[in-house]
């Protein structure tokens, strides 16, 4: 797989259009149970073949039960400068209920010994789950204000088809997810953080100034990016693509010097839906100047209700989510979409 994926780099040399690399992320599993050496090669194998700007943002997805000093300083050491931490909780009942391989110990003290080494870490927290009450939520919140981590990322629990949850909760073993529930959790969210200084500047994101997630921004503004690895997405403006799934079929048609991938082009519509979809997300808003005079219109048509029934307010012909609205993102959105033409 480690082979696979450095050939893939150097197929895709020319994706970007010699653009300076901004921002470098390795995630989409658990790549901090990869060595030190290992890691160290997929970087250099980018600066080779890519124009990795100085100041580029270079983050690790990391497990709390993958980190130690060892491995803090040779993230460190091979130009790693932005740590991802999937904690979830501090909660131990709420681990085990996520089958998290971590303990609650393990997730405090990850942090702590973390926030010696790197000044720019990121950790993840659940809410809206049977066992969270609105209390133990404030705890979780509390700690991450606490241990003065600078960018954190909510999400609601969400139970996918098919998953050993849903599973369960349909066989009436584990408690069904409450809407409302997670609702007014975020809500609570909402109000903690900002008043402790971080800027809502995405649904699920929340940052103290300065350390928003790049990485992350250059999706939301539409930037160029390519993915690597199977089913890795990459998009250059006009088109998007993405890898095959299956590993083994990965690995043997890059041993043929072979990417395999589908692509689609993209229709002036699902340009301007993405803008929609993402820009909506942040507390920037939506900006009707960037959408093509002859769906402009449309647009304004479609947002009237939502600004009548305080969802959504207009400034500037920038369209912005309220608070209320925050908690019906998605469906707004979907409600915006501009029919293909």
């Amino acid at each position: 797989m480690l082979g696979a994926l450095l050939k893939e780099t150097e197929l895709q040399k020319d994706y970007l259009g010699n653009e300076g690399v901004e921002t470098i992320y390795f995630g989409g599993g658990t790549p901090s149970l990869l060595q030190i050496e290992d890691l160290k090669s997929q970087v250099d194998t980018v600066r080779q073949n890519f124009t990795v700007l100085p100041e580029a943002e270079i983050t690790l997805e990391a497990n709390p039960d993958d980190i130690n000093e060892e491995r803090l300083t040779g993230w460190k050491e091979i130009g790693i400068n932005r740590l991802s931490i999937g904690v979830q909780s501090f909660f131990e009942e709420d681990l085990l209920w996520m089958n998290r391989a971590h303990n609650a110990e393990q997730a405090i003290s990850s942090l702590q010994l973390a926030v010696k080494y790197f000044d720019n870490i990121t950790m993840d927290l659940i809410y809206g789950h049977p066992l969270l009450s609105n209390e133990k939520w404030k705890q979780n919140v509390e700690k991450v204000i606490t241990l003065n981590i600078p960018h954190i990322s909510c999400y609601a629990l969400t139970v996918e088809p098919k998953t050993p949850l849903s599973k369960l909760i349909k066989e009436k073993k584990k408690e069904d997810i409450q809407q409302e529930k997670q609702a007014e959790q975020f809500l609570l969210l909402m109000e903690w953080l900002e008043n402790a200084g971080y800027e809502h500047y995405e649904i699920s994101n929340f940052a103290k100034p300065g350390f928003r997630s790049r990485h992350n921004s250059s999706y939301w503004q539409g930037k160029k990016y390519l993915g690597l690895g199977p089913s890795a997405h990459s998009f250059n403006g006009e088109s998007r693509q993405w890898n095959i799934s299956n590993n083994n079929t990965y690995i043997e048609s890059l041993e043929k010097n072979e990417i395999p991938f589908e692509k689609e082009i993209l229709t002036q519509s699902q340009k301007t839906n993405e803008y929609i979809m993402t820009s909506l997300r942040t507390m920037e808003g939506l900006d009707i100047n960037k959408i093509p005079e002859a769906m402009s219109h449309e647009l304004k048509s479609a947002s009237k209700k939502f600004i009548d029934s305080g969802k959504l307010t207009l400034k500037e012909n920038k369209l912005l989510l309220t608070r209320e609205g925050k908690l019906f993102a998605d469906g707004i959105a979907a409600d915006l979409f501009i029919d293909a033409v």
